[in-house]
């Protein structure tokens, strides 16, 4: 290819919070409008600038699923170059070699294959249960379900966990896809049906969990919630403590994760404090849910103009994640995203067809 001539559209990676959330949704949002993009200084705004093994692994995924190419596509690489070819539905595999988050993989290619004209299988492998993303557990029961509220039909399989350091773990995820995504509000959550606190354990004493998932019983006052200590198959040594709250409409997670010198106390103590301030405020969305409803309900705007708005949700106060969130999607798409603060500290996300 003859890269003088392309009209890439310019990304600057060190926008908002600089990090890895402005390559991925930028590869998502470049593959679904078949846009050439230049992305430059990726990952400005983190210690280790540049691209690490899971954001190449997140590159790597997307040349395979649209046949794209690509310049720049290599470890520290800080500028990257990607211009997509159409999208190639089918077996899909992301090998990402450390602990870093096969789910940021995924979601980085799923919202494209989910509006695929055939199926696909997705097999990855890296971390499952990483402290700076979206563990497995959430993926399947909060943002999985609302992704199939759009249209798809979506299965995901745990093979074996993959914890931080070690990683190395495997799972499967199925896509049947969708014409379109339709979108849907989600300003209350409905009435709570099930609380559950949930322990992992992998190659660690099984009492680590159940000091988590006592302390976070006792100190949220849940009485009748349910209690889990699982002993996980993983490669390596690691601990997650997690918060369920299934509501009629959505499902909240909240995960802590064991750390080397620090009690199972803490580690609850710490899922408490964030479950509480989800428990007194009016959101029906947390904040890590909703920055990653925001793209998959502004393609939804996106692909029905003049026919449906993309939704609306109430979540807390937006994270400097979220903001930088919907500064990618105004780059890419002809969408009305707006945000609108309510007096009890809750905000509500607009996402809707410009026509």
């Amino acid at each position: 290819m003859n890269y003088s001539s392309v009209d890439f559209l310019e990304i600057d990676g060190a926008d908002g919070e600089g990090g890895g959330q402005i390559l991925r949704s930028s590869l998502t949002l470049s593959m679904l409008t078949g846009r050439s993009i230049r992305i430059s200084r990726v990952r400005a705004g983190r210690k280790r600038p540049g691209l690490l093994r899971q954001h190449l692994a997140a590159v790597e995924a997307a040349v395979q699923v649209s046949a794209a190419t690509c310049r720049g596509a290599e470890l520290g690489s800080r500028q990257l170059e990607f211009t997509p070819g159409p999208i190639q539905p089918g077996h899909v595999h992301c090998a990402i070699g450390t602990a870093g988050s096969a789910t940021l993989v995924l979601q980085t290619i799923l919202p494209v294959l989910a509006i695929a004209d055939a199926p696909s299988t997705i097999t990855l492998e890296g971390g499952t249960h990483n402290p700076w993303a979206p563990p497995y557990d959430f993926l399947t029961r909060a943002y999985l379900p609302q992704l199939e509220r759009m249209g798809p039909t979506i299965v995901a399989r745990l093979d074996r966990a993959g914890f931080y350091p070690a990683g190395g773990g495997r799972f499967a995820v199925d896509v049947i896809p969708a014409t379109t995504l339709q979108g849907f509000d989600l300003l209350d959550r409905g009435l709570l049906r099930r609380q559950s606190i949930t322990a992992l354990v992998a190659n660690l004493p099984a009492s680590i969990g159940r000091r988590e998932v006592d302390t976070a019983v006792r100190r949220l006052g849940w009485t009748r919630a349910a209690t889990y200590v699982n002993d996980v198959d993983s490669t390596g040594p690691g601990n997650c403590v997690f918060a369920e709250l299934e509501f009629e409409r959505v499902t909240e997670i909240v995960t802590g994760f064991g750390r080397l010198g620090v009690p199972a106390e803490r580690v609850a103590a710490e899922v408490v404090r964030e479950v509480r301030e989800f428990e007194k405020s009016s959101a029906a969305v947390g904040q890590h849910l909703a920055d990653q409803l925001m793209l998959p309900l502004a393609i939804s705007a996106w692909q029905n103009q003049g026919r449906s708005p993309g939704g609306r949700f109430r979540t807390l106060p937006l994270t400097q994640h979220s903001r930088t969130q919907i500064a990618v999607i105004r780059k890419f798409l002809d969408v009305d995203l707006d945000v609108v603060e309510e007096d009890e500290g809750t905000c509500i996300v607009r996402i809707q067809s410009n026509r």
